[in-house]
């Protein structure tokens, strides 16, 4: 016999000696393992579901945001007019940087032409201050010259008359001289060649820019943009079409389609055929579908088997558990219009 001194399972004595049954459910074991066992049931009903799966995350919508921009800019590169604009630029850009090395040359030459002019002249006199004047005007006729070239070049007339090309040579040659002539051997006191180059630099850098620019707007006028009239631009894909070509590049399972042919009967008895699209599977999920099949026909999966189902019976990626599912799916749909 047991002894009444030791309780039964299940009891336990008070203080008093009384004996109370007590409930297995009350526990602190076993509520705790029900909570388990409901928080397990609830995070299988929940893993089934593929949804957060399918979510974009930031990542994913600014990569799609920045290829959207990307193909809207490559359309609009292909239009007529924004070629002409883009060309409109960038002969702008190069003509500014062109004119302001000129005008810099031209500006270090003129110290150079009045250091040459006032060797013998007394500083404030009138001859002195004169000689400030006579660059920028050797150098007015001489932009007169390049400016009228540059233009007419981009009405398709090349500017090229004798008596100009004297002008411009003469005003250079003038412009070099004036620079470099107390520096030039025989004539310094003691010959320096860099004193000599340094002092033909702006001359030097006026002829490169007279002679560099108007060949340059010879060769953007002559460009051939395409027909820039108002009606023959190329469109700009819309957001949606660009948003569907985005989205079927980063979806694994945007592959080719395959028609399947299904009948479907009329009223009459006149079978209709119509196409039916069923995307065409990956190699990994064309391996994945006959053992999802199997498992279906076993009784291990449902009918229709969520990815999540999938992914957790074959150990697979989620994309092709996705690319199975969704052929199942259209697969099934296809089966019950027949």
């Amino acid at each position: 016999m047991p002894d009444e001194s030791t309780p039964a399972s299940g009891d336990e004595t008070t203080p008093a000696g009384i004996r109370h049954a007590v409930s297995p459910d009350r526990t602190r074991r076993v509520r705790r393992l029900r909570a388990e066992v409901e928080e397990a049931h609830s995070l299988l009903r929940l893993q089934e579901d593929a949804a957060p799966l399918e979510v974009d995350s930031r990542r994913v919508r600014r990569h799609r945001r920045r290829a959207v921009q990307a193909g809207r800019l490559h359309a609009l590169a292909q239009d007529a007019a924004a070629r002409a604009w883009q060309a409109s630029r960038v002969r702008s850009v190069l003509t500014l940087v062109a004119l302001t090395a000129l005008v810099g040359a031209l500006a270090w030459s003129t110290t150079g032409v009045h250091l040459t002019l006032t060797l013998s002249t007394a500083p404030g006199s009138a001859a002195w201050w004169g000689a400030w004047a006579v660059e920028p005007v050797i150098s007015a006729v001489l932009l007169v010259v390049v400016a009228a070239r540059a233009y007419l070049s981009t009405r398709g007339r090349v500017l090229d008359h004798p008596q100009l090309d004297r002008v411009e040579r003469g005003a250079l040659a003038v412009t070099l001289t004036l620079n470099v002539w107390p520096y030039l051997p025989f004539v310094a006191t003691r010959f320096d060649p860099m004193t000599l180059l340094a002092h033909a630099i702006g001359p030097l850098v006026a002829v490169a820019a007279v002679t560099v620019m108007p060949v340059i707007w010879a060769e953007f006028a002559a460009l051939d943009h395409g027909d820039t009239s108002p009606g023959s631009h190329v469109p700009t894909p819309s957001s949606e079409a660009v948003t569907e070509e985005t989205r079927a590049l980063a979806s694994p399972a945007a592959e080719p389609v395959q028609e399947d042919v299904v009948t479907v009967p009329t009223g009459v008895g006149t079978p209709i055929v119509q196409a039916q699209q069923l995307p065409t599977l990956s190699k990994r999920a064309a391996e994945l579908l006959p053992e999802v099949d199997a498992a279906i026909a076993a009784g291990q999966l449902p009918a229709m088997p969520s990815g999540s189902a999938i992914r957790a019976r074959f150990r697979c990626g989620s994309e092709y558990a996705r690319e199975v599912r969704t052929y199942l799916s259209e697969r099934h749909e296809g089966e019950a219009t027949r």
